[in-house]
């Protein structure tokens, strides 16, 4: 079957009159979540460097760069906004496999901005390119993460190409192309879980995936079986594709509607142990010197995630089941001041990270955990967690998406200025010119 032709002709016949009202709403509540990670971290060391690195080779000042007042090319944009939005592994998630905003917005936004688009144009093409990177990604899920790849940066690079390209009106044909000059920039591994590097892989798949649609919508040519051949995408990087899963049920159901927001600014997998921890500690009033030792039972992938048993850094704290458990209960939050480097080095996490044991049990969910809390006078607390906050089970609300967006801005924009935003963001797809929103997430002189 030819995969890559059937979704470009897909791609390009969608009408943004097809996309049900609540998909609409789930990209509003997508943009505010992923532009309030991106403002969030826009002092990170790591957005730092990486503006500190492409910065002098820039081009036109076309793009915006949320909480800040630098202007970059759209493609240094699309790279340095997709490295802000993930670098505090605080951005949505997909219920089974990728995050879906990080590598499609940033392209998307420099874009529409750079042409002067509409909001609807762009949630619109937003809807398109989640759907398009997911279906792809599900393709070879699980086996493709398994053996190393970071399936945001691998498969996200079609999403933003695929986004990019309903924007620039590409033909079936170039849709095409655009999948294929995608589909050979495909990157992105799990041993940089930890580093700067995880958070460039969907700053590299949005640029990349934005490049893509550039070069296919002045006929740069490609495979148009890119996805599917023998030596395209999906049989070199997996030995179970299923290529049903990328065409069956396209415009019954919509990808986005199975996205996830996080209440905590660290992988999804660890978000019911922090749960756990926090209610017990809110529940009985202990304090952190009262604890003899934390026990934790887990899914196996917790373990195979996030095992840093002594992290030296706040990225590496990030993968640390063992810190997330310590400083959630000693600071009753797991935002991002409790995985910066002063909380990973505090001698009073860090004597209760020294008390935390977590042990692998295959019968239990990615999102569950059992929490065990063993006091030294013999007191013991436990707690089933069956689904952590912000799963699908347990969403949170839109006030929820406003609250953690007006925490991660504060500091960067001024009050009245965050609530101009959070407003913009609903009202996307009635926005005349995208550019509005943009020029309301930097700082202003």
């Amino acid at each position: 079957m030819a995969i890559t032709r059937t979704l470009a002709r897909r791609l390009v016949a969608s009408r943004y009159e097809d996309i049900p009202e609540a998909v609409r709403h789930e990209a509003a509540r997508a943009l505010l979540n992923w532009l309030g990670c991106a403002i969030g971290s826009s002092r990170h060391e790591t957005v730092e460097c990486a503006l500190g690195a492409v910065a002098p080779f820039s081009g036109p000042p076309q793009a915006a760069v949320p909480g800040r007042r630098e202007r970059l090319d759209i493609l240094h944009a699309a790279l340095v906004n997709g490295i802000s939005s993930h670098v505090l592994d605080f951005d949505d998630t997909h219920a089974r496999a990728i995050h879906p905003s990080a590598p499609v917005l940033p392209a998307l936004l420099a874009l529409a901005e750079w042409r002067g688009m509409s909001g609807s144009q762009l949630a619109h093409a937003f809807v398109l390119g989640v759907e398009a990177e997911e279906r792809i990604g599900l393709s070879v899920f699980p086996e493709h993460y398994e053996i190393g790849w970071h399936i945001t940066g691998t498969a996200g690079v079609f999403g933003a190409a695929a986004a990019c390209g309903i924007l620039l009106g590409l033909n079936a044909r170039q849709m095409a192309w655009a999948l294929g000059i995608a589909a050979t920039q495909s990157a992105g591994l799990r041993e940089m879980f930890g580093s700067m590097c995880k958070s460039l892989h969907p700053g590299r798949a949005a640029q990349n995936g934005l490049t893509a649609a550039l070069l296919a919508a002045r006929d740069f040519t490609s495979s148009e079986q890119a996805i599917e051949a023998p030596r395209g995408f999906a049989r070199v990087l997996s030995t179970k594709f299923d290529p049903k899963v990328i065409t069956d049920g396209w415009g019954e159901r919509y990808e986005l509607m199975n996205n996830m927001y996080k209440p905590y600014a660290c992988g999804l997998v660890v978000h019911a142990a922090i749960d756990g921890c926090i209610e017990l500690k809110r529940e009985h009033g202990f304090h952190p010197e009262d604890v003899e030792r934390i026990e934790l039972k887990v899914s196996p992938l917790v373990l195979e995630l996030t095992a840093k048993r002594t992290p030296r850094t706040g990225l590496e704290g990030k993968f640390s089941v063992y810190h997330a458990a310590a400083a959630a209960l000693v600071h009753e939050a797991a935002g991002e001041a409790q995985f910066s480097e002063a909380c990973v080095r505090d001698a009073e996490v860090i004597a209760v990270r020294e008390r935390v044991t977590a042990t692998a049990d295959p019968a239990i969910g990615r999102t569950e955990a059992y929490v065990t809390i063993a006091l030294n006078d013999g007191r013991s607390y436990s707690r089933h967690v069956a689904h952590a906050l912000g799963t699908l089970a347990r969403p949170m609300s839109d006030a929820d998406l406003e609250a953690k967006f007006r925490g991660l801005a504060a500091g960067v924009l001024p009050p009245a200025q965050i609530e101009e935003v959070i407003a913009l963001c609903w009202q996307i797809t009635t926005l005349e010119d995208v550019g509005a929103l943009a020029r309301a997430a930097v700082p202003r002189a």
